[in-house]
C-alpha cells in the first residue's frame, strides 16, 4: 500500500474509532462524581496573534443580524437561561464566557449573579465591539478580552465555571480538541464546562435535517454524538447531557462536565 493510501486508511479508522467511542458510551446517564470546586488564584497572561476564524453567521456581513436572527429562529431564551441554571453560579466565582460573540450570554450570566466576576472572550473584534455597547447600555460591567480558544490567555486555574455556547461547531476536529483541552487548563480543580452546541439528532425529524446542515461548517463531529466524546477526552469527568432543543437547523443539546478534584481515573469512556 502506498503512503497516500495509508493515510486514508488511517483517517478512515479513526473516524470509526470515534463513533464506537460516541456510542459507547450514555452521557445522559453519568452520575456527578467529582468533589467541590477548589480555590486558586486569578492570574492572566498575553496573547500575541489571532488566527482565521469564522464570523458569525459565517458572513461578515451577518454579524449586524445575528442578535435579531438569533432571537427569531432559535429557542434562545429558554437555551441560555438553561445553561446558566445548571451551572449553579455562586458569588465571587470568577466565570469565562468563551467564544462570547455579541455578549448576550455573557450578560445574562452577570446579571443572574452580580457579584461574580464575567469574562467574555472572542476572537471577533467586530462581534467584542457589540457586545462592549450592549454592556455600556446594560450598565453592566464585563471584561472582554480578544482570544482564540485554542489558546486562552489565562493562566492554569483562572475559572469556576467556564461557557462554550454554540461556538464549537464552528472549530475543526483538531481544534475542537485543542478548545477542550484549554478549558480544562484554565479551570480550577472542581470546575466545571456548560456547552450547548449542535448534537446528536434524538428523533426522525432532527436526523433529516441533520443530513442537509452535517456538512455546513464543522457541525459532521456534532451530529454524530462526537463532541461529548471529546469533552470526556480532554479529562473531564464527568459528563452529562443535560437537555436538548429541536431547532430548525438540528437539535442543540446541552452539556455539564466537570474538572476532578485530582482524582486519578482511567477514562470516562469505555469500550468493549
Amino acid at each position: 500500500m502506498d503512503a497516500e493510501g495509508r493515510a486514508t486508511q488511517g483517517a478512515v479508522t479513526e473516524e470509526r474509532h470515534y463513533e464506537r467511542m460516541a456510542q459507547a458510551i450514555d452521557y445522559r446517564s453519568r452520575k456527578p462524581s467529582c468533589g467541590r470546586c477548589g480555590a486558586a488564584s486569578e492570574r492572566f497572561i498575553v496573547m500575541k496573534k489571532h488566527p482565521r476564524y469564522i464570523p458569525a453567521f459565517h458572513f461578515r456581513w451577518l454579524t449586524l443580524w445575528y442578535d435579531p436572527m438569533m432571537r427569531r429562529l432559535y429557542p434562545e431564551e429558554a437555551l441560555k437561561n438553561a445553561l446558566i441554571a445548571q451551572a449553579g453560579i455562586q458569588s465571587g466565582q470568577n466565570l469565562l464566557d468563551m467564544g462570547c460573540g455579541t455578549g448576550t450570554l455573557t450578560l445574562l450570566i452577570k446579571q443572574t449573579q452580580p457579584n461574580a466576576t464575567v469574562y467574555g472572550l472572542d476572537v471577533d473584534p467586530q462581534v467584542l465591539d457589540i457586545a462592549r455597547r450592549k454592556a455600556e447600555q446594560a450598565g453592566e460591567t464585563i471584561v472582554l478580552q480578544q482570544g482564540t480558544a485554542t489558546c486562552l490567555p489565562y493562566l492554569d486555574g483562572s475559572f469556576d465555571r467556564l461557557f462554550a455556547c454554540l461556538m464549537l461547531h464552528h472549530l475543526t476536529r483538531e481544534d475542537k480538541q485543542r478548545a477542550l483541552g484549554e478549558a480544562f487548563r484554565v479551570l480550577k480543580p472542581g470546575g466545571e464546562l456548560h456547552v450547548a452546541d449542535f448534537g446528536k439528532p434524538h428523533d426522525l425529524t432532527m436526523w433529516l435535517i441533520s443530513l442537509a446542515v452535517r456538512w455546513a461548517e464543522e457541525v459532521h463531529d456534532n451530529i454524530l454524538g462526537l463532541l461529548p466524546v471529546f469533552i470526556a477526552e480532554a479529562g473531564f469527568c464527568p459528563v452529562e447531557e443535560t437537555s436538548s432543543y429541536r431547532t430548525v437547523s438540528g437539535t442543540i443539546a446541552l452539556y455539564r462536565a466537570c474538572k476532578p478534584m485530582g482524582v486519578v481515573y482511567e477514562t470516562c469512556v469505555s469500550i468493549e
